[in-house]
């Protein structure tokens, strides 16, 4: 026996005796560090006393008698080996301790046909939980998710994101271009910059191949909402919206379409509780208008004054519609609102393309209508339509922005209206 190891299965029992008899735990030494803390329990600790650096370091080799001696002392000369050649045991434990828990985080993704850690995939999935969401709305979130899963994830989603170049992007945005969708080209070009920018902070990669790219995909034009702006065609549409003879709740929302100047999605939303009859005023709540997430979640409503026109349309729908929570309730169940293709399938009945009109287009027939016909200030109707102001005061200001304007606004718009589906004689453009 080396004069090192001085300590033997029957010491090693007897000191465990004495710690459960008198209560406390003792330490007994084997040598070159080694030692054995007897505890009350029965149990025995190892640990090993070693210097690195001129700094004492204490590391556990495990738990008497799971651990044997002969266990103990092997462990004891392979930590002194990795000392010795300049190695600290403790920080290599906990990088093994965190490649194993990688390991078995991998095969769990494994398990379920997930990319492991340090994928596009993986990575992007990150973004997405930790970042993308908590700054714009969960749909939001949703459809740059479903953009990544169609247009880039099955191409670049399981390979690792540091060998990711941008000639293999490229690949991908074109795949989107060729179907002449340029603008979700941009998109999903600018959704992966986000993802490379995330993955360079996290250490999975060393450079975002996406800012590469600035000039290689066509410009994207934007396409604006198909809208009706000229009075004569304004009119007909009006008669025939007031001839549909389809849902009632389904003429008030397209008759409601074109008073009211909302967007589609915060029409289709209008609950009854918004509705003060009393002070002609529908209010809005601030988290449903399109805003940045931050701006959303200050609660700052839109506000918007109802004509004499929309009160007696809601008037009508009360009675088919106002026992339940939503002004246009689902046809399927007034757990939820109007389905988004309602008001679009009621304009096709009627004989409107989707290059004719829209039930966005609804808000651009306002805006071009109410400035030059009825010589309405721009920014009266902008802040009718609930558009971003850039001055500093931002929600703040806009919440009564114009308001007494505004009223009067949306009565001569109402009446406007009315003159053109009764065939009146409509207002001539506005003079220098």
């Amino acid at each position: 026996m080396a004069a090192s190891e001085v300590l033997s299965d029957k010491a090693i029992r007897s000191a465990l005796k004495t710690a459960e008899k008198e209560g406390k735990p003792r330490k007994i030494s084997d040598g070159a560090g080694l030692v054995l803390e007897a505890r009350p329990t029965g149990t025995g600790w190892w640990r090993l006393r070693y210097w690195r650096d001129g700094k004492e370091g204490m590391l556990s080799l495990g738990t008497y008698p799971e651990v044997s001696l002969k266990d103990a002392r092997q462990r004891r000369d392979d930590t002194r080996k990795l000392v010795a050649g300049g190695t600290d045991p403790s920080a290599k434990r906990k990088v093994d301790k965190a490649q194993r828990e990688r390991d078995v985080a991998a095969k769990a993704l494994a398990d379920a046909g997930l990319p492991g850690p340090g994928t596009f995939e993986h990575v992007a999935r990150m973004w997405v939980s930790t970042v993308h969401e908590s700054k714009v709305t969960p749909a939001h979130a949703q459809r740059t998710l479903s953009r990544l899963e169609k247009h880039v994830f099955p191409w670049l989603g399981r390979r690792p994101i540091a060998d990711i170049e941008a000639p293999d992007l490229l690949a991908c945005l074109r795949r989107i271009t060729a179907r002449g969708v340029v603008e979700t080209a941009h998109r999903v070009k600018d959704a992966c910059g986000q993802v490379f920018r995330f993955g360079i902070g996290e250490g999975t990669c060393q450079r975002n191949p996406a800012a590469d790219l600035r000039d290689q995909l066509p410009a994207a034009t934007r396409k604006h909402f198909s809208a009706i702006t000229q009075p004569d065609e304004a009119g007909k549409l009006l008669r025939d919206v007031a001839g549909y003879s389809g849902r009632p709740v389904t003429r008030g929302a397209l008759s409601l379409s074109a008073l009211l100047l909302l967007r589609p999605g915060e029409l289709r939303a209008m609950e009854w509780a918004w509705v003060n009859v009393d002070g002609a005023m529908l209010t809005v709540p601030g988290e449903l208008m399109k805003r940045k997430k931050a701006d959303k979640g200050n609660g700052i409503p839109h506000l918007v004054p109802l004509a004499q026109q929309a009160l007696a349309i809601l008037e009508e729908l009360r009675p088919l519609t106002g026992h339940g929570r939503y002004v246009f309730p689902s046809e399927r169940g007034g757990a939820r609102c109007m389905s988004e293709n309602t008001v679009r399938a009621a304009l096709r009945a009627l004989g409107y393309t989707n290059e004719d009109m829209t039930a966005h287009g609804f808000r651009a027939m306002a805006r071009t209508m109410a400035t030059e016909r009825l010589n309405m200030q721009p920014e009266v109707i902008e802040a009718q339509l609930a558009h971003t102001v850039p001055d500093a005061l931002g929600w703040a200001y806009n919440r009564t922005q114009y308001l007494v304007q505004r009223r009067d606004l949306m009565t001569r718009w109402a009446d406007y209206l009315d003159q053109l589906r009764d065939g009146a004689k409509v207002l001539a453009f506005k003079t220098a």
